[in-house]
């Protein structure tokens, strides 16, 4: 469920529809709704905004104008939920690849502005945490890389055991109050400095 203290830019040219837009959302409970009816100099308007989430309403969007929203929505970095009167399966495919928290063809009523709005909120979020999960999975396996490549670097070097070079590293990384992936990166950046194969 949306929080209603965040702040949302609704982004519409067409006023009417923007008024049900921020009904609905005042209905919710949302206070901090900003309206944007131009999109002269919007990505300087979004980013003075500052929005924690946007709602985009396109009326009938050309190819160009819905290229120009999906650009700005890899741009934020935030949830956006965007309503289109018409759409085709090719701007689907583009919105989704742009990172559109919640794309809605049709459906603009303002009973549900707020289910689409906790929705693209949600969407968002879970698309972050998994994001942030891969990044953490690709750092640890990069990590364990350099770990390994010290390793033998250290077995050669000091010809002892691969358990031997890991207690050697875990030992100095201890005693330095660092991480072992960090020593095991100093360790073949001076290897390479001083021209030892590695």
């Amino acid at each position: 469920m949306a929080d209603p203290s965040l702040s949302i830019l609704v982004i519409d040219e067409n006023r009417a529809r923007a008024a049900i837009i921020e009904a609905g959302l005042r209905e919710a409970g949302h206070s901090h709704v900003t309206l944007v009816h131009s999109l002269t100099g919007l990505a300087r308007r979004v980013e003075e905004a500052a929005p924690d989430v946007i709602v985009i309403d396109l009326e009938n969007p050309g190819r160009d104008m819905l290229e120009h929203m999906f650009q700005l929505s890899r741009a934020v970095r935030r949830p956006v939920a965007m309503f289109v009167d018409r759409s085709d399966s090719d701007a689907i495919a583009r919105a989704v690849e742009a990172g559109v928290s919640a794309y809605v063809v049709d459906g603009l009523r303002q009973e549900r502005v707020k289910p689409i709005l906790d929705m693209a909120v949600s969407r968002f979020n879970a698309y972050a945490r998994l994001t942030r999960e891969l990044e953490a999975a690709r750092d640890e396996l990069e990590g364990r890389k350099v770990v390994d490549r010290a390793k033998r670097f250290l077995m050669k070097q000091k010809r002892i055991t691969e358990d031997e070079a890991y207690a050697l590293l875990r030992r100095t990384a201890m005693n330095r109050n660092r991480r072992i992936v960090e020593i095991a990166q100093s360790l073949l950046t001076a290897a390479d400095l001083l021209g030892d194969d590695l």
